[in-house]
């Protein structure tokens, strides 16, 4: 038992559906289970489509929503010949999940009706995908996760009950390998126990890949994406960055936790909880050997770069000269917990703390005005967060040099540098 997930840029046009439809046929023999994310850019149209139905501009809504269900249709339009009829039936299904929504008037809060919308991008995607396999010749199950992940009611970032969850997998799921070698599912959504739907928050499908290896016992978890390997920085800013073959389990959630763009600690955690190794592996050249996460001694490794622009340093300063400590960092801390944003990095002074927050601009305005009741408060923007894990002098001296520096940490393992543009 093997399980893949494919992300939104496998399947952005009819080639990558086709390649993404080859690399699952291949395997068939191995009995798959598949999690396919949404394709292209539809979640952030759907994004825009919630947005827009949820400040009761309907027309605007639903004119968006036309150009989501044009633009599916004409893929299946495009790709199928025997199939077609078929899969245009199932997606004008979930069309209509959408369309009744959108003639009503938002009476909830807002990541409610986010979730009721964007839930529908996977399930469009698996949909198409699932018939154009079996217009392969590809046995092919097909299965609304809704059904499958039960969920508390935390929209956008909801909690799974993995007691029923488990359950119906082994009741649901597993029977279906009797008379098929392909499960196709979504990934990042799940639903109430009042079939309402819901997601899993940052890194959802990635998630949901490692609950289903987890539950299964798979033998492994690989992750198709559109880049070699797991690499030690940014191919996009570092033009000399490396591919690490290998990684352990806790390196991956380091990395993730200072930024790096690799996997979401969520998801190793269940495949760490069984020692279910996870590749990541390039859909555009499956002969590469891309990057295999697991339990091993973790191997030497470069410095491992992780550079994040558009930063916020906040200073909150004690207007009467007392310390900084206790009741006036739990305050801060209430507030960063209200608008559920939690620094990057933060140090303190005797009467000073210093912190760097992602730039949301409505949440770190949020956070200066209510810590303005408490604090003198100074917020600079447009800065930036340099972290080097298994860092060398030459790096730092390198990745620092001419910054204007306004924060740095430094561990035995990890140095961190706010500095100015």
């Amino acid at each position: 038992m093997l399980v893949y997930k494919f992300g939104g840029a496998s399947i952005n046009n009819i080639d990558r559906i086709k390649n993404t439809a080859n690399i699952i046929k291949t395997n068939a023999s191995k009995r798959l289970l598949v999690v396919i994310s949404a394709m292209g850019k539809t979640t952030n149209a759907l994004e825009k489509i919630a947005e827009a139905y949820y400040d009761n501009r309907k027309e605007d809504a639903l004119q968006l929503f036309e150009q989501v269900k044009k633009n599916h249709l004409d893929v299946v339009k495009q790709l199928l010949v025997l199939n077609w009829k078929a899969a245009e039936d199932q997606l004008k299904e979930f069309f209509t999940e959408i369309e009744w929504m959108l003639h009503d008037k938002p009476v909830r809060a807002y990541d409610y009706y986010y979730d009721q919308i964007v839930c529908c991008g996977e399930l469009f995607s698996t949909c198409i995908v699932a018939h154009y396999l079996r217009e392969q010749q590809c046995n092919v199950g097909w299965m609304d996760v809704r059904d499958i992940v039960r969920t508390d009611n935390n929209f956008r970032d909801a909690g799974v009950d993995f007691d029923f969850t488990t359950q119906k997998i082994n009741d649901d799921i597993v029977p279906l390998y009797n008379t098929h070698e392909v499960v196709i599912t979504q990934g990042f959504i799940g639903a109430t126990d009042e079939n309402e739907s819901t997601t899993l928050g940052r890194e959802g499908s990635d998630y949901s890949a490692a609950i289903f290896a987890n539950i299964l016992n798979a033998d492994s978890l690989t992750i198709w994406k559109d880049v070699e390997a797991v690499m030690n920085a940014d191919p996009n800013k570092f033009n000399d960055a490396v591919i690490i073959p290998s990684l352990n389990y806790t390196e991956v959630i380091e990395m993730a936790y200072y930024g790096a763009q690799v996997i979401h600690p969520k998801t190793i955690k269940p495949l760490q909880n069984k020692n279910i190794p996870l590749y990541v592996k390039s859909f555009l050249d499956t002969t590469l050997p891309g990057t295999v996460i697991n339990g091993d001694k973790a191997a030497a490794l470069p410095p491992v770069i992780v550079l994040k622009d558009k930063q916020v340093v906040i200073q909150f300063k004690s207007r009467d000269f007392s310390f900084i400590e206790g009741k006036p960092v739990e305050q801060l801390h209430e507030i960063f917990k209200k608008v559920k944003l939690q620094p990057n990095l933060s140090q303190n002074t005797a009467i000073s703390l210093l912190c760097c927050f992602d730039g949301h601009v409505e949440k770190t305005t949020e956070i200066a005005q209510e810590a303005s009741l408490f604090f003198d408060v100074d917020v600079e923007r447009e800065v930036s967060l340099l972290t080097i894990r298994h860092y060398d002098k030459a790096t730092i001296d390198r990745l620092t040099a001419g910054k204007n520096i306004v924060l740095q940490q430094q561990t035995p393992v990890t140095v961190q540098a706010v500095f100015r543009n």
